[in-house]
């Protein structure tokens, strides 16, 4: 079979100063397909690999980042050039996360004005919200990006400065920018060279009311969120609320009527009802690692059942790779997605009359964050979207 063009200005793989390397999966000839939702890739052929795309990871050192890296080091087609970590620059990556001792060799940690542009095809920006507008508006225009910041995620300017407490400093290039629900977002991602990946809540809760605002089940009203996150969510600096004594054993809300989520949350259910949608959502810090639960209370509308729902979300994602409809009468759990890019999810009748409960769970790390930036990424290179991604729960 032969060899791949892919879609990312790819060169020859490097050589890493003769550094042991994985083995590489054979690039192949990929078709896309717009009208359908991907399936799982048959395995590569057994030619030898002769490109690869060479990915820059800046801000490596913090969770987002590192999670990058660890699904990275399974990939057949994406090799890391550079990675970046200011404070961290100049040191091993196995010293910083020594857990990845074994995974392929990866590039030394260094200052992001020492990164060499002309051997980078595509751009993880794993960076602090705030601070990622002007590093990416500077980048060559030669290079893809995906932002796991939320500073590409709000097409309104003034709704930015709301609510992250800054001016945008990037406007003109907020314009090109695609945002990044891979499944909702499909076509818009493949064409676009900088994606706003989405936040870990606005992802859980949108997969599965995107599609039933949109088809007009429930209404655009009295949508309450009660949502729940591991303390990865909160990133890998020091805090005090952070620490094991502070956080284990207990659970707090925290961002009450103010988490930077809502309007990113609002401007997708906005986008699918037709009118403004407010809602009402209020996160909790929950005493483990990672996974995130999102359960959405929504009002029916006239003649809608809970099975009609069900039957919408099932239509909606029956060939999603990465999205399950559980069967009827499963709860979804955390500990089901972790460590993966699936997203769970569940509706069940309310004792309420004309009200349902819709369950959603992911990994905040993955699917809220590296995985899916990966997926993009995967779209945005002509690579099935799924390469990389396909790990299994880690249970128990």
């Amino acid at each position: 079979m032969s060899a791949q063009t892919l879609t990312c200005g790819v060169r020859p793989a490097p050589r890493c100063n003769g550094r042991r390397q994985a083995p590489r999966a054979s690039p192949r000839a990929f078709r896309c397909h717009a009208a359908a939702a991907p399936a799982v890739s048959p395995a590569p052929s057994s030619s030898k690999a002769t490109e690869q795309v060479r990915v820059a990871v800046l801000g490596a050192s913090g969770y987002t980042g590192e999670e990058v890296v660890r699904l990275l080091s399974q990939h057949p087609h994406f090799t890391i050039t550079a990675m970046t970590g200011n404070r961290e620059a100049g040191k091993e990556f196995s010293e910083v996360f020594p857990h990845l001792r074994t995974a392929p060799a990866v590039p030394r940690l260094t200052k992001i004005e020492d990164v060499a542009w002309e051997g980078v095809d595509a751009v993880f920006c794993c960076l602090p919200h705030g601070t990622t507008q002007e590093v990416v508006a500077g980048l060559p225009r030669h290079v893809k990006v995906v932002d796991l910041s939320a500073d590409f995620r709000l097409r309104d300017p003034a709704l930015y400065a709301e609510w992250y407490g800054g001016e945008h400093r990037a406007v003109a290039l907020q314009g090109e920018v695609a945002y990044g629900l891979t499944e909702l977002h499909r076509e818009a991602v493949r064409s676009a060279r900088v994606v706003a990946n989405p936040g870990c809540y606005p992802t859980s809760v949108q997969l599965p009311l995107v599609p039933l605002l949109d088809a007009g089940l429930i209404l655009p009203r009295d949508i309450i969120i009660d949502a729940k996150s591991g303390v990865s969510g909160a990133g890998r600096s020091a805090k005090v609320n952070l620490l094991y004594t502070e956080a284990t054993e207990g659970m707090n809300a925290y961002g009450v009527g103010k988490h930077r989520h809502m309007p990113e949350i609002e401007q997708g259910l906005t986008d699918a009802a037709g009118e403004q949608v407010t809602v009402s959502f209020t996160p909790h810090l929950i005493p483990m690692t990672r996974g995130m639960e999102s359960d959405c209370y929504v009002r029916l509308a006239d003649g809608v059942s809970v099975e009609d729902l069900r039957a919408a979300l099932e239509t909606k994602y029956a060939n999603e790779p990465f999205v399950h409809v559980l069967p009827a009468g499963i709860v979804p759990q955390t500990h089901h997605v972790r460590g993966t890019n699936y997203n769970h999810i569940q509706v069940f009748k309310d004792r309420q009359s004309g009200r349902a409960i819709v369950i959603s769970v992911i990994d905040n790390l993955v699917k809220g964050a590296s995985g899916q930036a990966i997926q993009n990424l995967n779209i945005m290179c002509g690579v099935p979207e799924t390469t990389g991604l396909l790990q299994q729960a880690l249970f128990p």
